[in-house]
């Protein structure tokens, strides 16, 4: 089973997409992308200097720009997973037939825009905290008044807020751990960023997304979503939610991937899978840099790849299960009941209590592909559904 990964802000390198120019409408493409963005998409990935990338209302845009354009010389028909971290996750929706690649283009030029405009209103910004016990990190980063920005796996944390807060995590750390300041504009990923969130959820709106074609992770909570509406509220509450990337990694080594693309600017992603998933078996991993990496990635997808036919979303039929736990059908609905959109056709137990599976579309309940008890994966199919949406 084959996964592909799109990077979030902070892997971007000056000139990284300049040989991608030299494909075939790539400069095109990304001319018609800078319109819609607000920004220079080709000057920004060829000739702009690290400063100038860094600024998030042009970093946001230029990441989602860069994956999608590489995932265009990908036979994606094969893909099975896709996830993004971050920015990344509007790529990865994108890819996963939930947004049209405008659509994901223009949220990122909104999203970046609107969340340097919030770093403006207070001082505040992010550090690493690497190493430590979790538990302990978590505890001491809560005292300081911050908040864990994102959890990425591999000893990883980021904590975020106010400059004095992370004054004191510098000077107070948590035992056995480092602390790194990191070069951002503010605290994203917090409080702090809700009238971004506000400002995306109005264009957001607008929008009419699709259902995932493939199995498609979401940073809330490394759940497998199944519906298009869904993501989308889901990518505008991420403004303002913790980045659990260490839960989507999780889901990644539940379902049993076992090949690994990290699309451009490629790397960061492609190390904590690797730092994290070693105990459980890595999966093979190729870093999607330049044109010349195309011929090992699509080796990669030929041999790690599967036919649509085993999609668990293809054509919209079957529903799948959004997180792990064990599967108890809705009492009374049985194969052959009539199904209408929306309906609860089960729920899955876990940890945290129950989680509540829909149907996504109306028809007839033709196959039971889960039963009663029985454990479940993330993008697990628990049901068939035939007949005409």
């Amino acid at each position: 089973m084959l996964a592909v990964l799109s990077p979030g802000q902070g892997s971007q390198k000056p000139g990284f997409l300049t040989p991608w120019l030299d494909l075939t409408g790539a400069e095109a493409r990304l001319r018609w992308w800078s319109a819609l963005a607000g920004v220079d998409l080709v000057h920004l990935g060829t000739a702009a200097d690290a400063d100038e990338i860094k600024d998030t209302a042009r970093t946001q845009p230029l990441l989602v720009a860069a994956a999608l354009l590489a995932a265009e010389h990908l036979p994606m028909y094969d893909v099975t997973v896709t996830a993004g971290h971050s920015v990344g996750e509007l790529g990865a929706a994108a890819l996963a037939g939930v947004l049209p690649a405008e659509a994901a283009i223009t949220l990122a030029g909104v999203r970046g825009r609107e969340m340097a405009a919030a770093c403006a209103l207070e001082p505040t910004g992010m550090a690493a905290v690497l190493g430590g016990d979790p538990d302990e990190v978590l505890a001491t980063i809560a005292a300081h008044g911050l908040h864990p920005a994102n959890r990425n796996g591999a000893g990883q944390f980021v904590a975020a807020g106010a400059v004095a807060g992370l004054d004191k995590l510098a000077a107070e750390p948590p035992a056995k751990a480092r602390v790194i300041r990191l070069k951002v504009a503010g605290a994203f990923h917090t409080p702090y960023m809700a009238p971004a969130e506000a400002a995306l959820a109005a264009v957001a709106a607008g929008i009419t997304p699709a259902d995932p074609t493939r199995i498609l992770l979401s940073n809330l909570d490394g759940a497998a979503v199944g519906h298009g509406r869904d993501m989308l509220q889901r990518l505008v509450r991420q403004v303002t939610a913790p980045v659990r990337w260490d839960l989507c990694m999780r889901t990644l080594a539940d379902l049993g991937v076992t090949g690994v693309i990290e699309l451009p600017p490629a790397g960061t992603l492609a190390g904590l899978v690797k730092r994290e998933l070693k105990e459980s078996g890595l999966p093979e991993i190729v870093t999607l840099n330049t044109p010349d990496d195309l011929p090992a990635a699509r080796d990669l997808v030929a041999r790690h790849g599967m036919a649509p036919s085993h999609e668990p979303t293809m054509q919209f039929r079957v529903v799948v299960s959004p997180s792990a736990g064990t599967f108890e059908p809705a009492p009374g609905l049985a194969e052959g009941d009539t199904l209408d959109a929306g309906r609860v056709v089960g729920h899955i137990a876990t940890r945290q209590g129950p989680v509540e599976v829909t149907a996504h579309g109306s028809g007839v309940l033709t196959e039971w592909l889960a039963h009663h008890d029985d454990p479940v994966a993330p993008g697990q199919p628990l049901v068939r559904i035939g007949g005409h949406a």
